[in-house]
């Protein structure tokens, strides 16, 4: 029997990188969405495709998982 986390289950689903973006280096329409956050955080696949954008690390990390991908943090 195994568990649902053991780490074959974990490889099968997608690594995902979440790394903080600063609310300044976004396009203006980003920017007026994040108003009153300096960073926000940034979901991307392992090619560098950019997935989602999110208000906090938690949340990105939440995302993620809810949508069977596996987060790493990303300094």
């Amino acid at each position: 029997m195994t568990n649902k986390h053991d780490a074959a289950t974990v490889r099968d689903r997608p690594i995902v990188y979440v790394l903080p973006v600063p609310v300044a280096d976004l396009p203006d329409d980003i920017r007026e969405q994040a108003r009153g956050l300096d960073t926000i955080y940034a979901i991307r696949s392992e090619t560098g495709e950019r997935l989602a954008l999110v208000r906090d690390r938690k949340l990105a990390f939440v995302v993620a998982r809810q949508h069977d991908m596996t987060p790493v943090s990303v300094h």
